[in-house]
């Protein structure tokens, strides 16, 4: 097989890797500000509960919570929509690994903000929603950008392991022909697509830095 040819099959499975990353951050992105607030809550059973969640998401393989909510649901209760349905399978459990991480990224950020703030709005009369979508989700967005832009670039990478569940996107498809041509260049082509998908991604986060630099 031919470079060209190895490229244009790899390309197939492109369509199907931007999906698994884009629907990901999508969902993870809400989630994990959901998960900070309730890990925030004063309410001491929600903010254990959450911390469990977070804490199994953050301690196990991403490879292992792909195959428990693929199959999970089938050896438990018999239902087979997950097993059959393999990119939904993936988007949750990608879902669900992402906004853990991004859940103590938002925690840290909200976190650092001076109290001040929050009495400051108090004696304007904002409530505590207001507050908090007007006045500080703004600035936390723009002090957890680079944090985010780690989760991001490392979510573009970990797209590969969608194999685990014999999904066809690039990684798998270039792993195919790998086997079967006896060739390592597949390898060199998915790493070269990744390291092109992360240099786009880099550079939409720095652009967003910038914009979001008000105080410059």
């Amino acid at each position: 097989m031919t470079l060209i040819a190895m490229i244009t099959k790899m390309s197939e499975g492109l369509g199907r890797t931007c999906a698994i990353f884009f629907l990901t951050l999508l969902f993870s992105l809400p989630l994990g500000l959901v998960v900070a607030l309730m890990r925030m809550s004063k309410n001491a059973v929600v903010k254990n509960i959450t911390r469990g969640f977070i804490s199994l998401l953050r301690g196990t393989p991403l490879m292992l919570q792909l195959i428990a909510v693929a199959y999970g649901p089938f050896y438990l209760f018999g239902v087979t929509l997950l097993v059959k349905e393999k990119l939904l399978a993936i988007i949750i459990a990608f879902s669900l690994n992402y906004a853990a991480y991004f859940a103590e990224i938002y925690r840290g950020g909200i976190e650092a903000m001076p109290v001040g703030q929050y009495e400051a709005a108090h004696v304007l009369g904002y409530s505590k929603s207001q507050t908090f979508l007007r006045i500080i989700l703004p600035q936390v967005v723009k002090h957890i950008l680079p944090s985010v832009t780690n989760e991001v670039i490392t979510l573009v990478k970990d797209t590969s392991m969608a194999f685990t569940l014999a999904y066809m996107e690039m990684f798998s498809i270039g792993k195919q022909i790998a086997n079967s041509q006896s060739s390592f260049m597949p390898f060199v082509i998915a790493g070269a697509f990744y390291y092109l998908m992360n240099t786009v991604v880099a550079f939409a986060m720095s652009r967003c830095e910038k914009a979001m630099s008000y105080y410059r």
